[in-house]
């Protein structure tokens, strides 16, 4: 009986942390204003699940004025291979910068509708602070 109860009570803990992970992910599913680039450009991107992480896709563009604009970028995954660490709201994955033309290993973290975006390079000997990027919706 003992055996039983220990079993039962692991596999309905395991089950919660199962489903615990995507849940979490979830948090960053939906559209996203970025921060002002190098250019003063912003973008609106889009992130859903993709497989077992998130992925964002740009789609739309905005000039410094804020009027929509033409982009190459458009259509192009910002970020990929995004999943959840152990840490509350925070995030780890890929990043594309279209400014620069130069993928990062991203972190971002997650507060309320705001999410603070950096990323590094070369083993995390050039970084970049990508600012605070705010939820559309």
């Amino acid at each position: 009986m003992r055996k039983t109860t220990f079993k039962t009570i692991l596999m309905a803990g395991l089950a919660t942390l199962a489903l615990a992970a995507p849940a979490a992910a979830n948090e960053l599913i939906g559209d996203w204003r970025t921060a002002p680039d190098d250019n003063g450009n912003t973008g609106l991107i889009r992130v859903v699940q993709c497989g077992t992480s998130l992925c964002g896709t740009l789609v739309q563009a905005f000039d410094a004025s804020g009027a929509v604009m033409q982009s190459d970028n458009v259509g192009r995954q910002i970020i990929w291979s995004t999943n959840p660490t152990t840490n509350a709201g925070e995030y780890v994955g890929m990043l594309y910068s279209p400014d620069r033309d130069r993928e990062y290993r991203s972190r971002l973290q997650l507060t309320g509708d705001s999410l603070s975006v950096s990323g590094c390079v070369m083993g995390g000997a050039v970084c970049r602070e990508g600012g605070v990027w705010q939820r559309v919706n």
